[in-house]
């Protein structure tokens, strides 16, 4: 993902983003199934919905195709593609979804590194240690200024960088760091020290999230931030984050979000960290595992860091593309399909191909977004609830499209029944489990588990809690304003294969081809995974639409209360799905 700051407006204890870790899964959730030791061709599926692997496929090839550039806000390659999305939308039947208009602008601010020459020019153990941009660290400027210059900025180590006063934890106690440059770990307590008792143990909360990192820096007044990179904690490596900060990085103008910002902003790869550490006389190793403790200490470093970033600073727009089908009966009420168009586009330095396509990240999901669309326009009779479908802009860069939908939507968070967001289908053959990234959350659990249950499926909890994928996609943006939200899409154990052959699958994407120009469309890959989930998804909606009830978040989740308040004047509704 490129970098800006998400503030989580959670209107729980943390002010930025509340990241109350819930107990385990309400008792009126569905149980997951666990999948047997041999699993069974895959079923035929009897779908109606006219959802195929050739519409599908189709789309799909169109938007990962060079001609589109790798999609990048702000570029032809955006014109491109949102023209193709509104006119695929206009095609099949649907109406403009935005007051009228087939477009949502989305304000941004576009910074461009100019001196990508840059070094971290650190004072530390009588000498000048430079760390290089991309082979050592990446960094960026992050309050929109044509230049920042950081001169003799003290480095702090502040461990996990968590404030938690719901958790009892303050990385930041008794520290001033106004002007200072901290230096960060990735994730947060409980994924570190693999304590079950602390947040969410493994699984990774909000404040283990980058983007957290960053905005309590700022809220604590400091000049810079370092992450230290660790392809565990992350949940990807080093290549990944010298991509997605390599072009022009985007955010949203103050006039939208006031929050402060850092000057300077950035990782650090795990070797630096130690090379850094080990000039001042300390031990990272030791460092590290002190912070997994409850009442670490901050340590300053007898270090101080210099750097110059300058930058090219524009503002302009990018456009969610939102089409809809108005409901028959109760038009006021919707049911949001998100998935972002964006990607990382090209870059020109690199020889060979030069062009991110995105093709699993997100042509899948606009493909689906347009399948599912098409099915809703054919349907009769017609849903009684409006059903909206958005494809967001700027999610690279933070999620920010649909953070500005969820504060400007067409039809209000609290007459929006559900959001379904599908990112990043897997190509693969189809899996016996859907997995339900936030499993546990809310009814939307049931409505999917019905679907999978019509095909022969099963669904399980989202694999790999610990690299935070609840807080990576926009559906969280709805989450945050109490719309329950849903992200699920087919899992590892597949049919043909089982565990193994999924497991292995997703390790080879990741490694080679996630947010990497490898990220492409071939004639070969296998479709009908990912058809079987846009069908189930379709089938979730389509109930949801036809329906008078409201799914509800569950007892223990943390966005239950942001529900329960945006509903007030429609209190008595709930969910029928069991």
């Amino acid at each position: 993902m490129r970098h800006t700051l998400i503030v989580a407006s959670l209107a729980l204890s943390l002010a930025a983003c509340s990241d109350t870790p819930p107990p385990p899964p309400a008792a009126a959730a569905p149980a997951a199934t666990p999948a047997p030791a041999a699993a069974p061709a895959a079923p035929v599926i009897n779908d109606s919905s006219g959802i195929s692997a050739a519409g599908f496929g189709a789309r799909l090839k169109k938007l990962a195709s060079d001609e589109f550039e790798g999609r990048e806000p702000g570029t032809l390659g955006e014109r491109l593609t949102t023209a193709y999305i509104k006119d695929e939308f206009e095609r099949i039947g649907l109406k403009p979804g935005n007051n009228g208009s087939w477009f949502q602008s989305v304000p941004m601010v576009e910074i461009n590194l100019q001196n990508t020459d840059v070094s971290l020019d650190v004072a530390v153990g009588g000498s000048s240690e430079k760390f290089a941009y991309k082979t050592d660290m990446v960094v960026g400027n992050l309050s929109a200024k044509p230049e920042v210059a950081l001169k003799d900025s003290e480095l702090v180590f502040v461990g996990y960088g968590v404030n938690a006063p719901e958790q009892q934890w303050n990385d930041y106690a008794g520290l001033d760091v106004k002007g200072k440059t901290v230096v960060v770990l990735i994730n947060d307590p409980g994924f570190g020290s693999g304590d079950a008792e602390l947040f969410k143990g493994r699984a990774m909360t909000y404040y283990g999230r980058w983007t957290y990192k960053f905005e309590e820096a700022a809220r604590q007044g400091a000049a810079g931030a370092l992450i230290v990179h660790e392809t565990e904690g992350a949940g990807y490596g080093w290549d990944v984050i010298e991509n997605s900060w390599s072009g022009p990085q985007f955010d949203l103008p103050k006039s939208e979000d006031p929050a402060p910002r850092l000057d300077l902003a950035g990782w650090i790869t795990k070797a630096s960290a130690e090379r850094l550490f080990g000039k001042a006389g300390l031990d990272f190793a030791a460092l590290r595992k002190s912070a997994d403790v409850r009442g670490f200490k901050p340590q300053a470093l007898p270090a101080k860091l210099s750097a110059t970033l300058k930058s090219a600073i524009k503002s302009g727009a990018s456009d969610n593309v939102v089409g809809m089908i108005a409901g028959s009966g109760h038009p006021d009420e919707a049911i949001v399909y998100s998935a972002h168009w964006d990607h990382l586009g090209k870059d020109t330095t690199r020889s060979g191909d030069q062009i991110f396509n995105g093709a699993v990240d997100n042509a899948t999901g606009v493909a689906g977004l347009i399948e599912i669309a098409e099915a809703f326009a054919k349907q009769n009779p017609p849903p009684q609830r409006s059903v909206i479908f958005t494809a967001v802009t700027l999610e690279e860069s933070g999620l920010l499209g649909s953070r500005y939908y969820a504060t400007h939507p067409p039809i209000a968070m609290n007459k929006t029944v559900a959001n379904i967001n599908m990112d990043a289908l897997y190509l693969t053959p189809m899996a016996r489990n859907i997995s339900v990234v936030g499993f546990g959350q809310s009814d939307m659990d049931a409505y999917i588990k019905e679907a999978a249950t019509a095909q022969g499926r099963v669904i399980t909890p989202g694999e790999s809690p610990e690299k935070g994928f609840f807080f990576r996609s926009d559906h969280f943006n709805f989450a945050r304003k109490g719309v329950p939200a849903l992200y699920a899409k087919g899992g590892a154990d597949l049919f043909v294969g089982g565990e193994a052959a999924g497991k292995a699958a997703f390790d080879d994407y990741g490694k080679n081809r996630y947010h990497q120009v490898a990220d492409e469309y071939r004639d070969d890959l296998p479709l009908d995974g990912a058809v079987a989930d846009l069908q189930a998804l379709y089938a979730v909606g389509k109930k949801l639409a036809a329906e008078s009830t409201w799914p509800q978040w569950a007892a223990d989740s943390e966005f239950k209360a942001i529900r329960d308040t945006s509903l007030a004047p429609e209190a008595g509704k709930a969910s029928s799905a069991k």
